[in-house]
């Protein structure tokens, strides 16, 4: 079975993106390949005619400081963004999200892009990220431009992203400062490479016992990627304190949406577990936003 006729790899952003235009066939691009090359050999996805290959894009992996901020390209291995001493800094629970993706050999392929443009609603990647309040750079046709994490999303395994006009380049993610911190955590089947049955991201920035500010992403909790902003809602600007989380957790039961999967766990073990996750990652998040 011929799976794609053209394979090119990439140099640049430019290079990329005229290789995607000017395919005289479906093209599709691929770094880590770890997503889509088994969709192909498995029937999930038709057959192209052009494969992109961005992993030598030097612009999609690198990781570095840039203006106040810390970039990741969309094409650094996930194995890379857990070792990363910049992560490690600034980015506790995507690190921590990172290393939870598949299994070693998978991580030293797969990619933070790779993980976010399959749109999946528990994208550990993707979750970690909205909690980390990142941005995504894109460029297409009309040039280079940055969109909320949160805005790229249009159901299960759809992004808004031109899928043959545009390349997701890298995110954009806050530094750390003092007093934040954030954490991830996930449930998993106990082989541990599976997609999670529950996961959640926080990032917490607090003044003394007072959180000040706080970022929550929760997933699958509905057919995209979400923040909970009615229990961020509730837990800011208020003292830490087991009365104000069990708010929260009300609150982010009542706005999410959690269904039963045959092959992974029911929507009330989902419920009931949402609230334990809730508890563990904020009070990590909360320890680390100590100092």
């Amino acid at each position: 079975m011929i799976l794609w006729k053209d394979y090119h790899l990439a140099h640049s952003i430019e290079d990329a993106l005229e290789t995607l235009w000017n395919a005289p066939g479906p093209a599709r691009l691929i770094a880590g390949g770890t997503d889509l090359l088994l969709d192909l050999q498995q029937g999930r996805h038709p057959p192209v005619h052009t494969l992109v290959d961005v992993s030598a894009v030097p612009e999609m992996t690198s990781i570095e400081l840039r203006r106040e901020k810390l970039f990741i390209g969309a094409a650094v291995p996930l194995n890379r963004v857990v070792l990363s001493p910049l992560v490690q800094e600034h980015a506790e629970a995507l690190v921590e999200a990172a290393g939870l993706i598949g299994g070693p050999q998978v991580r030293n392929t797969a990619t933070l892009g790779g993980n976010v443009a399959h749109a999946l609603p528990a994208g550990d990647g993707t979750i970690a990220l909205l909690a980390l309040g990142a941005q995504a750079e894109i460029a297409g046709g009309s040039g280079i431009y940055r969109s909320p994490l949160e805005d790229l999303y249009l159901g299960p395994g759809r992004s808004r992203l031109a899928t043959q006009e545009e390349l997701l380049v890298g995110f954009y993610l806050p530094i750390r400062s003092k007093n934040e911190g954030s954490a991830f955590q996930r449930i998993m089947r106990p082989q541990g490479v599976a997609i999670a049955i529950l996961n959640l991201a926080a990032w917490i920035r607090r003044r003394g016992d007072v959180i000040l500010d706080v970022r929550l992403a929760i997933g699958p909790a509905g057919p995209i990627p979400r923040r909970s902003n009615e229990a961020e809602h509730v837990l800011r600007g208020k003292k830490m304190s087991p009365e104000v989380r069990e708010k929260a957790v009300g609150s982010l039961l009542a706005e999410a949406s959690f269904r039963t999967s045959p092959h992974r766990a029911t929507a009330e073990y989902r419920k009931y577990m949402a609230g334990v996750l809730l508890e563990n990652v904020l009070e990590t998040a909360w320890q680390r936003s100590a100092s």
